[in-house]
């Protein structure tokens, strides 16, 4: 009765913390946090927001105030412009203004090549009325003479992926990052996870960057240098990295459980090591022997129990009953690996079949009547960045995808999510 009584406490409370939040949160508007009008209007225009997401109400003033910042919230929740946002407030307001041959101001690191583009074209839009301000990325798969001269020309604003970040840091002579003042590690559990965990260290060591450095930097410029870190996932890793690049950080979007650092951690530790991971949700709580997962609200689960030999059977039909249910909408189905993913797509794109009785030659039509895309690792990057734009402009597609679809990525109005192959991890499945 104890028990059921405090429950019901715990679930009063929550309401009254979620119905706050959301005053506060409607009652809201960028220039109200503290940033430019211009900026806001911005937004406004060419992204389309009327007023900012709750991260975002939450995020953009601390960060306006110089502190160090863990952000900790889910896939779609507004985190990029949580972070953009105060960096070009600052740098337009900049006098005299910047200029390229200042080099780098603000350095964000990214896990995949896909996310990479998403950061920059927002970057893109958000800057139309910034002109001065240059964004520019570097990244695997391009061209690294090409990436070099822009380097060399000066770029403002930088999205990276890590390795190729260190490339240029240890081979790029004309790389200029004296003025650098912000460091950003968006989605920075998946960074770790895909094992670019030295390579961050490394990093961290040639801008001066940890946490007990970044003081001494901040006393020898004219700003103090800022390191934020997004994750929609908190374990060991990451709070090992907060703990070397983040000095006092404040925390966004934990509960009080969650806040504390874990103990466990060793300081002196390595980011290469494995371990397990709990995700952080933010609506509705799933509970699990390995921690607590929480689910967007809005998502229906479903799952579908087949013998082995009929699961290409049972996708075919799902998938030819949503395209035939509904013609305009996108389908993602994800596989464990490229040859999957090649094999379905190939699949997919050729089959042909006729609904009549006698398969007639002319009368066959192809089995899906949408457009197909596949992604994964091992494809070229030009093949990548088509399909990545492609499918995000296309109104009915599906995609065919490895994980390296699973984080970040804002594909539109996107229906359905088919994972044919079982992910690794509780978390994976809550990504995809």
């Amino acid at each position: 009765m104890k028990k059921t009584q405090k429950t019901n406490k715990e679930k009063e409370s929550n309401t009254k913390t979620q119905t706050k939040e959301s005053e506060i949160f409607a009652s809201c508007s960028f220039s109200s946090l503290g940033l430019h009008s211009t900026l806001s209007e911005q937004l406004q225009e060419r992204l389309g927001f009327e007023a900012p997401t709750l991260v975002q109400a939450q995020a953009i003033p601390v960060i306006l105030s110089g502190r160090h910042v863990l952000v900790n919230a889910e896939t779609g929740s507004g985190k990029t412009i949580a972070y953009l946002a105060p960096i070009i407030h600052y740098l337009q307001g900049y006098n005299p203004r910047i200029e390229r041959s200042h080099g780098t101001f603000a350095l964000v690191l990214v896990p995949t090549r896909e996310l990479c583009l998403q950061v920059y074209e927002i970057l893109q839009k958000l800057l139309h009325r910034f002109h001065w301000i240059v964004p520019g990325y570097v990244m695997g798969g391009e061209n690294r003479n090409k990436e070099k001269a822009r380097l060399r020309k000066g770029i403002s604003i930088l999205i990276a992926t890590p390795g190729r970040l260190l490339d240029h840091l240890k081979n790029t002579s004309s790389f200029v990052h004296t003025n650098l003042r912000w460091i950003i590690f968006d989605e920075a559990d998946r960074i770790l996870e895909l094992g670019f965990g030295k390579d961050i260290e490394e990093i961290l060591d040639l801008l001066g960057s940890r946490a007990n450095e970044s003081v001494e930097m901040g006393k020898s410029s004219e700003f103090k240098r800022q390191n934020l870190l997004l994750s929609a996932t908190l374990n060991e890793k990451v709070n090992h990295l907060s703990k070397i690049s983040l000095e006092n950080p404040v925390m966004i979007g934990l509960d009080n459980m969650k806040m504390q650092p874990d103990s466990s951690v060793n300081q002196t530790g390595s980011l290469g090591s494995d371990v397990d991971e709990d995700l952080d949700y933010s609506i509705k709580s799933v509970n699990s022997s390995s921690g607590d997962y929480r689910l967007p609200a809005q998502l229906v689960q479903r799952f579908v129990k087949v013998p082995c030999g009929s699961r290409l059977a049972v996708l075919l039909s799902i998938l030819k009953h949503l395209f035939e249910r509904e013609a305009s909408q996108k389908v993602v189905v994800f596989f464990s690996t490229c040859d999957a993913v090649d094999f379905h797509y190939m699949l997919l794109s050729e089959f042909q079949w006729s609904p009549y009785s006698q398969f007639e030659e002319e009368l066959k039509q192809m089995f899906l009547k949408c457009k197909t895309f596949r992604l994964h690792g091992n494809m070229k990057q030009e093949d990548r960045r088509t399909t990545f734009s492609a499918f995000k402009t296309e109104k009915s597609a599906l995609l065919v995808s490895t994980d390296v679809a699973a984080r970040g990525l804002d594909f539109p109005k996107v229906r359905c999510i088919i994972q044919y192959d079982s992910p690794g991890e509780a978390s994976e499945y809550v990504h995809r």
